[in-house]
């Protein structure tokens, strides 16, 4: 989405905008130009072993988009019934999906007021002798304190399941993100910061699960006996054309974060010192924000109020994940259990994010800033 005219002439910034450079579109041509469009293309090969190489995995596995990934990635674990997966209540819905789809149940931890991520803390306390998994996700550009939550893991014998998607190229303690789990979960949605427009990809460690989890994507496919199949398994395949793309942007990643960080950095300088809002944690577990996305929370107002000004300015916000034990799909065997979760919550009800991305300039970020702060004056 770019910046577009309103009807009276004012121009509308769009909340996000992904970077698209010219070597990305010549990489799409030439994809294009050899006719590696489909999901078995040569080029597929190419683009997982560029992944397991930059994170250094066993194997990356590409897959239709990051929720599919995270399918996958439980669907390999075998889980039972009554055994439980801790994951943190403030993150995208998809985690939750999985774990229920796969047949186990979620066990919701909080979150840090500050990093707004999952800590070793809130992981023992939502830790019992049902736990058979952990999935560590890393939340708005910092990441989870997933080296000590991985030896937590080890120490008691849990699988654990690292979500990646909003965390390409973020670091703790100089050890990439991705690297953590058994199984890494990577999302390539347009607003990414590695993006295939769609897309995702499994970073598997554990080699007992390569095979199957490359049969799972394909339709269980046997190379020896192609169209005879053991097991109802589904097409979650990437496409060439993703696969081109996505190529090409892990050569820009350092690029694309580095841009979003001096974005930050100019509302930083806009919004540091304001009494009204909480500003993201510019530093975590010796962890620079990558700022994938720039979110505040409000302190004083209501969250919806400044939204619904901020429209009427041309200007679009995205309201904070809705925290997953509260949500209308969760199952009602699910909320009966539920520990008090104030964090997410909190996050939930007064986080919003701010526009970022290739469309924006300075001075979109100071009319940004200016309108927020009219709204607060005129709200005070």
């Amino acid at each position: 989405m770019t910046n577009i005219k309103t009807k009276k002439g004012s121009k509308f910034i769009p909340v996000f905008e992904p970077y698209i450079t010219l070597q990305d579109k010549i990489k799409v041509f030439k994809a294009i130009n050899s006719k590696n469009i489909s999901g078995t293309s040569p080029i597929i090969e190419t683009f997982e072993n560029k992944l397991s190489n930059f994170f250094k995995s066993e194997k990356a596995v590409t897959v239709s988009n990051g929720s599919v990934a995270l399918d996958l990635a439980f669907e390999l674990l075998n889980l039972k019934p009554n055994d439980e997966v801790i994951l943190p209540s403030f993150t995208i819905i998809s985690c939750l999906s999985a774990i229920i789809r796969s047949g186990a149940k979620p066990s919701f931890c909080d979150v840090d007021p500050n990093t707004w991520n999952m800590t070793l803390e809130n992981v023992k306390k939502a830790y019992n002798k049902n736990t058979k998994a952990i999935l560590v996700v890393h939340i708005y550009g910092l990441p989870a304190e997933v080296d000590k939550i991985k030896k937590f893991a080890d120490d008691k014998g849990l699988i654990l399941i690292e979500d990646t998607a909003e965390a390409h190229g973020q670091l703790i303690n100089n050890n990439l993100c991705g690297t953590f789990g058994a199984i890494s979960t990577l999302s390539f949605y347009a607003n990414k910061h590695i993006t295939t427009g769609e897309g995702g990809a499994l970073l598997i460690n554990d080699k007992k699960y390569i095979e199957k989890a490359m049969k799972m994507k394909n339709l269980d496919f046997d190379p020896k006996k192609r169209f005879q199949h053991d097991n109802l398994y589904w097409n979650y395949r990437l496409g060439g054309l993703q696969a081109a793309l996505g190529i090409s942007q892990i050569d820009n990643l350092k690029k694309t974060i580095s841009k979003k960080i001096k974005q930050a950095e100019i509302y930083n300088d806009i919004f540091d010192s304001s009494e009204y809002i909480q500003t993201p944690q510019k530093k975590s577990f010796g962890s620079v924000n990558h700022y994938w996305v720039y979110g505040i929370i409000l302190k004083k107002h209501s969250r919806d109020d400044l939204q619904a000004f901020l429209i009427k300015k041309g200007i679009q916000t995205r309201r904070f994940f809705w925290p997953l034990h509260l949500q209308n799909a969760l199952p009602q065997e699910f909320k009966k259990n539920t520990y008090q979760l104030p964090v997410s919550e909190h996050l939930g009800k007064n986080g919003l994010y701010l526009p970022m991305g290739s469309h924006l300039k300075r001075k979109d970020q100071d009319y940004i800033g200016s309108m927020i702060n009219e709204f607060f004056s005129s709200s005070s």
